[in-house]
């Protein structure tokens, strides 16, 4: 377990040295989605929540693309796209930052139920993949927002919820709840 702060950059340019050309657009993405968690962290009034935490491992939550084949945002690995999340918690968990890598695995859609993964028949561990603390549900939350790809763009709450209801009605009535418990976060353009 990490026993001090963590600089996500430092993480990221160990993982996606320069050159790299998932680098910028995991960069960029990282860095929007951390703002978005902070705002909804900072509006939503929970005592003693891991502001600090939030900071570190949002940046993060996508680090395992790189393994992956996702040619939209330069990765050409030989891995499935939805195993980024069960990828990320790897690699930080072999840097000793487990309490990080839980949030890779547990911000794919609206986190995984074992129900999901076998009904969907995804290539996935069979295990409860849901974010429990409120920070894995915050950073989970903002994540929805962001697009890396298409020019990584912010989405309003009906499209994530139509794209989670596309894949299992379980995903979008978890994000409802966010919905309700978070509310919508407040940057320009994504009030529903």
């Amino acid at each position: 377990m990490s026993t001090g702060p963590v600089d996500p950059e430092a993480i990221l340019d160990r993982f996606y040295p320069p050159g790299h050309p998932a680098r910028e657009i995991l960069r960029e993405h990282g860095f929007r989605v951390t703002d978005l968690a902070l705002e909804i962290a900072d509006r939503a009034g929970i005592p003693d929540l891991d502001r600090a935490f939030i900071a570190e491992a949002a940046p993060l939550h996508d680090i395992g693309v790189r393994e992956t084949f996702a040619p939209e945002i330069g990765c050409r690995g030989r891995h499935p796209y939805i195993r980024h999340g069960i990828i990320g918690r790897e690699m930080l968990e072999a840097a000793s930052l487990d309490r990080h890598g839980r949030v890779c695995e547990c911000h794919v859609g609206a986190g995984l139920t074992v129900a999901e993964i076998v009904r969907q028949g995804l290539p996935l561990p069979r295990r409860e993949m849901l974010p429990i603390s409120v920070e894995e549900m915050i950073i989970a939350y903002a994540d929805k927002f962001h697009s890396k790809s298409g020019g990584g763009r912010y989405r309003k709450i009906p499209e994530v919820r139509a794209r989670l209801l596309a894949h299992d009605p379980d995903q979008a009535a978890r994000f409802d709840a966010w919905v309700d418990r978070f509310g919508p976060p407040q940057f320009s353009g994504l009030m529903p």
